[in-house]
């Protein structure tokens, strides 16, 4: 997670409010779907999605989110499992679509396994969200010119290679920034390796479903 000012710009970038329905894919530890299960209050929706691609890991990403819908004030929160393209079965229709640091990982082979392709996946969230509603997506930048290459390796991807393949399945891009960005960045190595871990140089794309 990020400071509190951080934390404010991207809350408001992606436009949750108090009685959005929102879809968190791939939560992790849980931390944006408490953060946005506040933010929309009883009136609101959190689908805690977690692709079945990963549901297997030994953390037990599925138990973890299911356990976290049980704490108390959570009853706006419901965790739900299924494959990447298969999002439409488990959720209702919304109106934000949030992808933290996980975009790339369309472009690896864990996800790919079973079938998703980035195309697939964004067509999914295209049919998913309710008209005007908008498709957040935050990563790790790669260099300019990497297009999707860096994904499996290193964990990054061009923005523009996110922007164009979320385009071309039929949104528009709203607004960009750049409250992540770090400049002595210098894209070329694995996103975990301590010089750089929680430091990368991000990038946040707004898409809307016109």
């Amino acid at each position: 997670m990020y400071d509190q000012s951080k934390l404010s710009e991207l809350i408001r970038f992606a436009r949750v409010d108090a009685g959005s329905t929102v879809i968190d894919v791939y939560p992790g530890d849980g931390d944006w779907t408490r953060l946005f299960s506040d933010i929309v209050r009883p009136d609101g929706r959190v689908f805690s999605f977690v692709p079945a691609e990963v549901a297997h890991f030994k953390n037990d990403p599925v138990g973890r989110m299911r356990t976290l819908a049980m704490e108390p004030g959570r009853a706006n929160v419901e965790a739900v499992s299924a494959d990447l393209v298969a999002l439409s079965e488990v959720t209702r229709p919304a109106d934000v679509l949030w992808l933290h640091l996980f975009y790339h990982d369309l472009h690896t082979a864990l996800i790919q396994a079973r079938g998703a392709t980035a195309a697939a996946f964004n067509r999914a969230v295209y049919e998913r969200l309710k008209p005007g509603g908008s498709y957040v997506i935050v990563d790790h930048a790669a260099a300019v010119g990497a297009g999707t290459s860096d994904a499996q390796s290193l964990h990054r991807i061009e923005p523009a290679s996110v922007r164009e393949e979320v385009e071309a399945a039929g949104f528009v891009l709203d607004a960009e920034s750049t409250v992540l960005a770090n400049k002595d960045d210098s894209h070329s190595i694995k996103v975990f390796d301590p010089s750089i871990k929680g430091k990368t140089d991000r990038f946040a794309y707004r898409f809307l479903k016109i």
